[in-house]
């Protein structure tokens, strides 16, 4: 029987608060994102107020389920920070209870808010995206004089095509215009073209007013074509200036229902998959028809057996030969009109197959579209869950709370799987991965991840310790650390002057006796350095000695010993002998030719910085002996 703890209740009381603040911020963030790609849509259109409440309205609804996974993982992330920050974790733990039970309260949450997002993605989503992209397509066909784009024809506006070139913002000034206007049939209208002009609507909102500047307005007159004859009458006028009424509603109406509901963001579940059988059997019978008509016009070839190939093959060869010597015989200017036959059909035939073949990839990409649509309603709902299993161990592990790291890795994370969702998702859509490896990319690359920060945090790691890390790098790349000995408050028992000193003056001997024997500006064999093994024991002895001195010289009151001692290099004992203790290792490294010279010369600088650090020992405890030797004399009297 599951019992409910007042540890469970406090945890999820802190989650609980944190996750409705992170919820409205993250779902703010989202929609001025997502508001930001329709600007152009609201701006100077004369919305009323109600128009703009839906519009923000369905956009909330819609931007929720991505909402629900950043706002668990940021909340989740604070929330755990803020008790590894204050110790409360660490109590936890010395109470006896585990990470993962601490985890428990908010692991339920998790599923169920990931079920709440399907619930959305399902059931609220796909009315919300019906609704939002319908007032999105009545918005633009609001005031199109806003709306016309440059470069492209736009046919927004009933019986007519227009085309800018370029057109001015501020002044709203248009230049070099096309219009085609039809009012009946495909020979029935009129081309106008102009310099520039300038559109506007009128007080009604029920038509568009344009004034042209020098332009020419070429008309067919289909509508007065005489009976039996086959000539066409045509009007030419040029023109410096021209206005012309265009019959267009400027008014808001919300466009057709049936404009969107083909839109796979706008089905549920159920109707997805429904529709994808039909879409695929649509698409199988064009595919079909497209085989049949191919084979019947383009090939001209029946159905034949393995046996009949070779027969046709010599009949198509003997048919070739014919035609070259029937070619042969023609005029130049019959040859001349057979070519251009041949190449205006060949032409023909390659715009038929272009433009199947374009509509047969728009088929398969809408098939694409609707099972895109129907794994992204589990992997954003999987997210949430993902989501809590990165950000509970990550604020575990880094022990930070408030609105600064965790705000910080809450975003690089969501950058990561934005990318590798976004990229998925196209790569899929645009036929270049299967639908199934896109989807699922960053659910597969998150996932380990999750289970990784999941293990180390319950295992008490510090993979996010960045003093160590600092350590690692500071070794490898042979950075020097600093001692930093300060007096301490209380002191249990005072330095053995006497014994510091003789300890110190035995370093200097020895030092003196080192240099003797070792030439350290000497380069040493590289056979020597990576293929045989050997420590340096006289530097660590010599260390040892300073070291202990040292740290019983810190215990003194005396501001100059203190000072001093601090003076005392901190000696690296191994690494002007070879890059690591293991043999295997240098070995590796000596045979791999550019880490090699990385770490050989990287050796030779630790031996001139060892013959720096023993001369700089001398010379600060030439200073620090007489010092410590008073201090004796007067410790004995």
């Amino acid at each position: 029987m599951l019992r409910i703890k007042k540890l469970d209740i406090f945890i999820t009381k802190q989650f609980g608060l944190l996750f409705v603040g992170t919820f409205f911020i993250c779902q703010f963030v989202l929609m001025m994102q997502f508001l930001w790609r329709y600007v152009d849509e609201l701006i100077g259109k004369g919305l009323s107020i109600d128009v703009l409440a839906q519009f923000f309205w369905y956009m909330g609804l819609m931007l929720m389920p991505q909402a629900f996974p950043l706002a668990i993982l940021l909340s989740s992330l604070i929330a755990f920070g803020n008790l590894g920050e204050s110790s409360e974790l660490t109590a936890i733990k010395a109470a006896g209870i585990s990470l993962m039970q601490a985890f428990r309260p908010l692991i339920i949450i998790s599923i169920l808010m990931a079920g709440m997002s399907f619930y959305f993605q399902n059931v609220v989503g796909p009315k919300a995206n019906q609704g939002f992209y319908q007032l999105l397509l009545s918005m633009k066909q609001k005031s199109p004089e806003l709306q016309i784009p440059e470069g492209i024809f736009y046919d927004g506006i009933p019986n007519t095509n227009i085309y800018v070139q370029k057109k001015d913002l501020k002044t709203g000034m248009l230049y070099g215009i096309m219009i085609y206007r039809m009012t009946g049939s495909y020979e029935d209208q009129a081309i106008i073209l102009a310099d520039s002009g300038m559109m506007q609507s009128t007080a009604e909102k029920k038509h568009l007013l344009l004034n042209l500047y020098n332009g020419v307005w070429n008309e067919n007159m289909r509508s007065q074509d005489l009976a039996g004859t086959a000539n066409v009458p045509y009007r030419r006028e040029t023109f410096a200036q021209k206005r012309i009424v265009l019959d267009f509603d400027g008014g808001f109406n919300l466009a057709d229902e049936n404009d969107i509901a083909n839109d796979a963001r706008a089905k549920g579940l159920e109707k997805i998959l429904h529709d994808i059988d039909s879409i695929k059997e649509f698409n199988d019978s064009v595919g079909r028809a497209y085989y049949k008509e191919g084979k019947a016009y383009y090939f001209r070839t029946p159905d034949v057996s393995k046996n009949d190939s070779l027969k046709i093959m010599k009949e198509t060869a003997q048919a070739s030969l014919r035609f070259d010597s029937i070619f042969s015989r023609l005029n130049e200017q019959q040859k001349q009109e057979a070519i251009k036959n041949a190449m205006n059909n060949s032409t023909s035939l390659i715009n038929d197959l272009e433009m199947k073949g374009t509509y047969a990839k728009a088929l398969h990409r809408r098939t694409r579209t609707h099972q895109i649509q129907a794994i992204k309603k589990f992997t954003l709902s999987l997210t949430c869950i993902i989501f809590f299993f990165i950000g509970a161990p990550l604020g575990a592990i880094i022990r930070k709370g408030g609105l600064g790291v965790p705000v910080i890795i809450s975003v690089l994370v969501f950058i990561i799987y934005y990318i590798l969702d976004s990229t998925g998702e196209k790569m899929a859509r645009d036929d270049q991965w299967t639908v199934w490896y896109g989807m699922l990319i960053s659910t597969v690359i998150l996932t380990p991840l999750a289970a990784f920060f999941t293990y180390k945090a319950n295992n008490d790691s510090v993979v996010f310790n960045i003093d160590l890390y600092k350590s690692f790098f500071m070794r490898i790349l042979g950075l020097r650390t600093k001692r930093s000995i300060t007096r301490k408050e209380v002191i249990i028992e005072d330095p053995k002057y006497k014994q510091d000193a003789d300890m110190l003056e035995e370093v200097d001997k020895e030092i003196i006796t080192y240099n003797e024997h070792h030439k350290l500006l000497r380069w040493p064999s590289p056979i020597k350095v990576f293929f045989h093994a050997g420590d340096d024991q006289e530097i660590e002895r010599i260390n040892t000695i300073l070291e202990t001195a040292i740290e019983d010289l810190s215990n003194t009151k005396d501001k100059l010993i203190l000072t001093e001692i601090n003076q005392y290099p901190v000696i690296a004992t191994h690494a002007h002998t070879r890059p690591f203790k293991q043999k295997g290792l240098n070995i590796a490294t000596g045979l791999i030719l550019p880490f090699g010279i990385f770490f050989y010369f990287r050796m030779l600088r630790f031996r001139f910085r060892l013959y720096k650090d023993l001369r700089h020992v001398m010379r600060t405890s030439e200073k620090i002996i007489p010092r410590i030797q008073e201090l004796a004399t007067e410790q004995k009297d």
